[in-house]
């Protein structure tokens, strides 16, 4: 005895305009499966998840006609439940807010934005790196000169110069000169205007390099003795894990 059509969910029927079809949506998210409704998805007029079910359909199907969507299937479930109740997640807030902003749901971005841990990312912490020149290309040239160094090797090491203010940096060119190293091994942080100190700048280089899934600890490089600069004030080593 088969079903009727009309019984069957948003999701096995991909042919009219979605107002003629079930109100009852099944979506596959990143291999998470999720039932709800068209207007629980359509909820906020200008987001782009509204968008994907407005007029006809404009998303592809799994093999059971389930909606897919290409996102990491975890968080959506944070984003539904804002849908239905309003209610602004408290937990994996940086995951969610990544997948607000993807799905342009402006109420929740705005609301995740006033919460502590994505208010202090992007006003604190973000906002003071801004001020550390080159400090994105600097952290891609420490894991490319870590990786270079690699090769039959459990760990491998990157010497970092961080300089705070205009006369640092003089000092450290000068260090730079009457140490014995490969200066282009040297990645050089700074300087930069604002308040946070050489120790919060080494937390946050810890923090972005092992948020690219490395394993990595730093420690003051001391210099030979006799070396006329206490090369502590300004170079750090950084040392990559691999196994």
């Amino acid at each position: 005895m088969s079903i009727s059509s009309e019984h069957k969910p948003l999701g096995k029927q991909v042919t009219g305009s979605l107002h003629m079809l079930s109100p009852i949506v099944e979506l596959n998210v990143g291999g998470e499966m999720y039932t709800t409704t068209l207007s629980t998805l359509k909820k906020h007029p200008g987001s782009k998840l509204a968008e994907m079910f407005t007029g006809q359909p404009k998303l592809r199907t799994d093999s059971e006609g389930r909606f897919f969507i290409d996102r990491p299937g975890t968080y959506f479930k944070y984003i539904l439940e804002y849908l239905r109740s309003n209610q602004v997640p408290t937990q994996c807030i940086q995951d969610v807010y990544k997948e607000a902003l993807f799905y342009d749901i402006e109420p929740l971005i705005k609301q995740l934005e006033d919460s502590p841990q994505i208010f202090g990312e992007l006003v604190a912490r973000r906002q003071f790196l801004a001020r550390v020149p080159n400090y994105s290309e600097n952290i891609e040239l420490m894991i490319r000169i870590a990786r270079a160094e690699a090769v039959a090797s459990r760990q491998s090491s990157v010497i970092v110069c961080v300089v705070r203010t205009e006369e640092d940096a003089a000092r450290c060119q000068d260090a730079l000169n009457s140490l014995d190293m490969d200066k282009k091994s040297v990645v050089k942080f700074g300087p930069w205007k604002a308040v946070p100190s050489i120790s919060d700048l080494l937390d946050c280089i810890q923090m972005d390099v092992e948020a690219k899934g490395y394993k990595i600890s730093f420690q003051p490089h001391v210099a030979e003795k006799g070396f006329r600069f206490k090369s502590q004030d300004f170079f750090y080593k950084f040392l990559f894990t691999w196994w």
